[in-house]
């Protein structure tokens, strides 16, 4: 075994100690028992970074993995969860991972010969080397896809295996994944994570990088591609998918379209994904979806998240699927029984990385030897399909269950044979993990990743991540999905040199890329739910005596604070509630009184535009562009809402001033930090439509002719144009004047007239898809309303006025809606189309 420098070793009073605890079979005591010495650089670099308290270490990982903003779901899970990384990662040797990668390599393309077979000749299954009821017996084999070639060439892109390391430090494979394999994603967020805690730890210890890998891959999807730049995607089931933010971060990463079935369409046997600029082409598509849901004209009719015709654009030539369409008839368990044979025949040589040892009960010879020792194995399904003969469909340990339970199984076994397998109980390593600022050893699997480079050549993640039992049972078994994950790194002897997934000798470029229609559509209403969110609080900041008295802290004439309540509801921020107790009691003074009970119900309440309500739709929205987000604006979307104990007005203002901040700090992050592409112009649009109809309300309500000095008052807090009159007007305040800088004054930046000159601006830079020249419709309702604003005067600017403005607001995001967001199945959307 290789080693490393000797460095001091800071941490060797806890490497020590967790040694002399460790069972045999934990990775530090074998690696150090074979001379390797990363662990002591490893513990003596985190000494050095928490100043001996572990449990530091584990509270800075969880803090990056929060600001990465990486999250998982479970089944059935409404909301995501915090992705659990542990603080140390799983060092392997490079001689040994050498070892490994190879057996990974040949693995994958063991998979893919037999695919060609099984979809081929099928000689395999006509000699009697393969089982035909072990291929027909998969619900992901598909008669369909018989003779069908993989267009590229492959029907694996991308492969990732289970591997579980022995207490003899022998690794073998524990599953396969080909449908949708998952966890690249997650693999390189634990890096960064780890990375940006661990500092030049990692450069100290050679750590390889990872950036190579993901760069091959694309460069694999891009090679079997027919266009010298072609446009990939990555399609996915939709946000709800466990593992969406793994996917939305790869995309983000790889530079590739998330898109969803909606997205795409089929048109002459060609790939397109809807864009606001018509069709796009798409060639290719990294898929995280089951093949039953790809297509429903050619699998399942049921989808209702697929493509349809797909599978027409793939079998034209003119669509990469990656993986194939079909792939995971070769995941069962029961097919693992079977490799062994297989890779001396279509390779020519054993298996660098053992299965588990597995017996398929659908021979009869193997039959009896899981009935013999039923006691000594793991049963499980053969198949994705769990048989009725197992207690809650899940494996199951054949001397864990009682006299009844037993006898139950092995007659479910005898009964229908070919469902159940019999597989050895797998006894795993153990690494270290922090648990309450103690070392602890833990079981854990690891997964690791192949994917095609350009040349078609099997590229392996040097890494990959670990999953972690939070029991110390060593068994497979009862580790299940694990508790928590771990980085993968490997150690070696040379400094490893910088690298990036960027490429080299490129051209540039300054085209922003490919819009989605549903990505715009996202965009568009997550700006006007901002803004929505806004205005509302400005409303209960007014409604909790914010508002600014013109004299000086005169407290406002129950006309105002009417109107304020009545904003309140009418804006749905608030609900009305009314007291039958309390009807034609003069004295208490209506709802006026009521006013710190609406702003508790427009903060926390169930109205449309309570800050509650109005924070759940921005993340709803948000997390369907999670992959066009940076990690700061996500962070502040998922962040839930400050709340408070106290129901005093004081607690209360504080609060707003907080979310105030909030609401502040996405519209600055949008104004700063986003490309001024057309997603862009999307949000800022969404804003600045919202607060256009929001300034019309708040006018028709404060600006009537019977308008009082404080109606105008908070009026102009209300759209925060205090500071402009009164640097303007020293007079004081009068109705023509404030109508006029909040409705028709373009310099005002919160005026309706620079609102609406801003929407123009974007409709006029978003291309048109018209043939003949002319304005489209959006277009045309903006230019209408910027000579409406022109034209208008301010002494007749009254309510039905604004009312009729207002509802051209309405119009127009009606008619943007129309030309640029989805729209059903169709896909086309004006009369011209781009096409490319």
């Amino acid at each position: 075994m290789s080693q490393l420098p000797g460095l001091p070793s800071w941490g060797q009073g806890w490497l020590d100690s967790y040694i002399a605890r460790a069972g045999i079979d934990d990775v530090v005591r074998g690696d150090s028992g074979r001379g390797a010495r990363w662990w002591h650089h490893l513990f003596d670099g985190v000494a050095t970074i928490t100043e001996g308290h572990l449990q530091r270490l584990q509270d800075r990982v969880g803090r990056q993995v929060a600001e990465l903003g990486t999250a998982f779901r479970l089944p059935g899970d409404q909301q995501e969860r915090p992705w659990p990384l542990s603080a140390l990662p799983l060092l392997i040797g490079q001689d040994e991972w050498t070892g490994i990668s190879a057996g990974v390599a040949q693995r994958a393309e063991l998979l893919e010969r037999l695919l060609a077979d099984i979809y081929g000749p099928a000689d395999l299954v006509s000699s009697g080397r393969l089982p035909a009821a072990l291929v027909t017996g998969s619900r992901h084999f598909w008669r369909s896809m018989i003779d069908v070639p993989p267009t590229g060439g492959h029907r694996l892109q991308f492969y990732a295996v289970d591997l579980a390391r022995g207490p003899d430090g022998e690794w073998r494979v524990l599953a396969d994944h080909v449908r949708a394999p998952a966890g690249a994603g997650y693999a390189l967020e634990n890096r960064l994570g780890a990375s940006r805690v661990m500092g030049t730890l990692q450069t100290r210890l050679n750590v390889e990088r990872l950036a190579p890998f993901f760069a091959a891959f694309r460069e694999g999807l891009a090679a079997a591609c027919h266009r010298a730049e072609p446009r990939i995607g990555l399609l996915t089931p939709g946000r709800y998918n466990p593992s969406y933010a793994e996917q939305a971060h790869l995309a983000r990463y790889l530079g590739i379209l998330l898109v969803e079935g909606d997205d795409l369409a089929v048109r002459e046997d060609r790939l397109y994904v809807r864009t606001i600029e018509g069709l796009k082409r798409v060639d290719a598509l990294w898929r995280r979806m089951d093949t039953r849901f790809l297509d429903p004209l050619a699998f399942d009719a049921g989808s209702g998240i697929g493509v349809p015709a797909l599978m027409d654009a793939m079998l034209a030539g003119n669509a990469i699927i990656a993986n194939h369409p079909g792939v995971g008839v070769v995941e069962s368990p029961a097919m693992a029984a079977f490799l062994p044979a297989l890779s001396r025949r279509l390779l020519g040589t054993d298996l660098l990385l053992p299965n588990i040892a597995t017996w398929w009960c659908g021979q009869d010879w193997a039959r009896g030897q899981v009935q013999a020792r039923l006691d000594e194995m793991l049963i499980t399904p053969a198949f994705a399909d769990a048989p009725a003969g197992l207690p809650g469909g899940q494996p199951v340990l054949g001397g864990s269950l009682d006299p009844a339970a037993r006898a139950a199984l092995a007659e479910a076994i005898a009964r229908r044979p070919m469902d159940y397998v019999g597989q050895e109980v797998v006894h795993l390593s153990t690494m270290p993990a922090v648990s309450e600022g103690q070392l602890v050893a833990r079981p854990f699997t690891l997964r690791a990743f192949a994917a095609r480079d350009g040349k078609g050549h099997w590229t392996v993640m040097p890494g990959g991540f670990a999953r972690l039992s939070d029991v110390s049972d060593v068994r497979a078994t009862v580790m299940g999905e694990g508790a928590f994950s771990a980085d993968v790194c490997i150690a070696g002897l040379d400094p490893v040199a910088p690298v990036s997934l960027l490429p080299h000798n490129i051209a540039i470029r300054r085209n922003p890329g490919t819009l989605p229609s549903r990505a715009a559509d996202n965009l568009y209403w997550l700006g006007r739910y901002l803004e929505r969110g806004e205005a509302t609080l400005r409303l209960v900041r007014s409604a909790l005596g914010g508002t600014i008295d013109a004299d000086g802290g005169g407290a406002l004439v129950p006309v105002t604070l009417e109107r304020i309540a009545t904003m309140l509801i009418s804006s749905g921020a608030a609900v009305a509630e009314t007291d039958e107790d309390e009807e034609g009691d003069d004295d208490r003074g209506g709802v006026i009184l009521d006013l710190p009970e609406l702003a508790r119900d427009a903060l926390d309440g169930p109205g449309s535009a309570s800050v509650r309500s109005v924070f759940a739709s921005v993340r709803n929205i948000g997390e369907g562009i999670r992959d066009r987000l940076s990690a700061d604006v996500w962070r502040l979307l998922d962040k839930p809402p400050p709340v408070t104990a106290s129901a005093d007005a004081g607690a209360l203002a504080a609060r707003v001033t907080a979310l105030q901040e909030r609401f502040s700090a996405l519209a600055g992050l949008a104004a700063e930090n986003m490309s001024r592409n057309a997603g862009w112009r999307f949000h800022d649009m969404g804003r600045r439509l919202e607060r256009a109809v929001v300034c019309c309300r708040l006018l028709r309500t404060f600006a009537g002719n019977a308008a009082t000095q404080d109606d105008l008052t908070t009026l102009l807090d209300l759209v925060d144009s205090q500071i402009s009159y009164r640097s303007r007007y020293l007079a004081g305040i009068a109705l023509v004047p404030v109508r006029d800088l909040i409705a028709l004054d373009p310099s005002n930046p919160r005026s309706l007239a620079f609102q609406i000159a801003r929407v123009t601006e974007h409709l006029a830079a978003i291309p048109n898809l018209r043939d003949d020249g002319m304005a489209e419709e959006q277009q045309v309702l903006a230019t209408e309303l910027t000579a409406a604003i022109a034209t208008a005067k301010a002494e007749s600017l009254g309510g039905d006025a604004v009312l009729a403005m207002e509802n051209r607001l309405y119009a127009l995001s009606d008619a943007i809606g129309r030309r640029f967001f989805l729209q059903g199945a169709e896909t086309i959307r004006a009369p011209g189309m781009t096409l490319a």
